[in-house]
């Protein structure tokens, strides 16, 4: 049988570590081009499938690749745009078949969160049923961590690291000015529907600073937490407060919903850290200061997690290494072992599993209180943040790499979104 073309594509919200991912994908690739002939890249993730905006990656050295490794975002260009059903929008992922035909495509590799593992599940599925199988296979990436199965998703680790840094580091900064200015200070963070990112934040109580969180998975009781803000200022002089995005009324709403929508019909939010730090201010007078770490958390590959970098590229490495044994419709998972000492491999998720299903913090991983995290909690994140892996620096800058992105000659008709 005559080598096929592989087909990759980078799917939502991008992250540190995504691109080592991508590096795993093809010089995982590149090691095999006896049934791997070259890998096309999506340009803007699957919308450059369907526009036929495909990336030839064989024009990319190998030194080029490699320094994927060490480069934050998406090297190729990532998009929110979720397919629907195949009842509902048939064209689509007919175009889709027609792209993969037209350039001899047999394999499918989406890096991304749990709408691409639906649409990777979707494709797996459809492509026989339209006449040209694909072997697809999902690569595991959100800084949510909310994907099920697997122990953790490649980008948390160094969004943990990145928040608990930093809110330790502003911790500092407040204590040293609580006598006569800030008392508080709120630091938002990613996390619609899960409190992983916020979790991170507690590990800064174990350096003596007064701490708490706010999860999506626990209804605000604002009174409550009024209450444990000032007991808190009262015994330590200031307080420092995690508030995931996610965070929400007990009748449902966000606390940052701005009653607007994504592409994926999720609720676009933004705006929790000044509606905490005011109401505080207004039932306390206490002077405080909000920041949001918004895309600097996710970014943030300056302070990457070693451990998270090297699950990243494993991930993209065992999905072609999957393919290539005849797996499909199925996802890398990182199968923890033990964690003291941390150990770890590679296993295996079935797409119909992942597709459409979210992790959430277990009960038990947050405080009886709901607003701080247990020893157990502490058990799960700490590995997670282990190591340092920095990138290459020039002239006091990281030395990150931007690729030639060279285009794959059209060969069917446009196509409209």
């Amino acid at each position: 049988m005559s080598a096929k073309n592989a087909f990759y594509a980078q799917s939502g919200g991008v992250t540190a570590v995504i691109n080592a991912s991508a590096c795993g994908v093809i010089e995982t690739a590149r090691r095999h081009t006896d049934k791997i002939a070259n890998v096309y890249a999506g340009r803007n993730g699957i919308i450059g499938a369907l526009t036929e905006d495909l990336i030839d990656t064989s024009q990319e050295s190998d030194e080029a690749i490699a320094a994927l490794r060490y480069t934050p975002s998406g090297a190729f260009g990532s998009c929110r745009y979720k397919l629907k059903s195949l009842e509902a929008n048939r064209r689509e992922y007919e175009r889709l078949i027609e792209v993969f035909k037209a350039h001899d495509i047999g394999y499918f590799f989406y890096n991304g969160g749990g709408d691409s593992a639906d649409t990777c599940y979707k494709v797996s599925q459809l492509s026989e049923a339209l006449g040209y199988p694909v072997q697809a296979i999902h690569v595991p990436k959100t800084v949510d961590n909310d994907l099920p199965i697997t122990d953790n998703c490649p980008g948390f680790g160094s969004v943990a690291k990145y928040i608990a840094t930093s809110a330790l580091e502003a911790s500092f900064d407040v204590r040293s000015m609580a006598k006569t200015s800030t008392k508080v200070f709120v630091l938002e963070v990613m996390g619609r529907h899960a409190g992983w990112i916020a979790a991170a934040g507690g590990l800064i109580e174990d350096h003596d600073i007064p701490v708490m969180i706010l999860f999506p998975e626990i209804e605000f009781d604002q009174e409550r937490f009024l209450a444990s803000v000032k007991d808190k200022v009262e015994r330590s002089g200031f307080c420092t407060i995690l508030v995931s995005e996610g965070a929400k009324y007990p009748d449902g709403r966000f606390l940052a919903e701005q009653g607007t929508r994504d592409a994926f019909g999720h609720a676009q939010l933004g705006g929790a850290a000044p509606v905490v730090a005011n109401m505080i201010k207004d039932a306390t007078g206490y002077k405080f200061h909000w920041a949001v770490a918004d895309y600097l958390q996710r970014a943030a590959r300056h302070l990457a997690s070693k451990t998270d970098v090297e699950q990243a590229y494993a991930m993209g490495r065992a999905g072609v290494e999957f393919a290539l044994a005849g797996h499909n419709a199925v996802m890398p998972t990182v199968k923890r072992l033990s964690s003291d000492p941390y150990a770890w491999e590679v296993g295996e998720a079935p797409l119909s599993e992942v597709a459409n299903v979210e992790k959430f913090m277990p009960r038990d991983f947050i405080s009886e209180d709901g607003f701080g995290i247990t020893p157990i909690c502490k058990e799960y994140l700490i590995p997670l943040i282990q190591g340092e892996d920095y990138p290459p620096f020039e002239q006091g800058l990281p030395k990150y790499v931007t690729l030639k992105n060279a285009s794959v000659e059209r060969r069917l008709p446009s196509f409209e979104l």
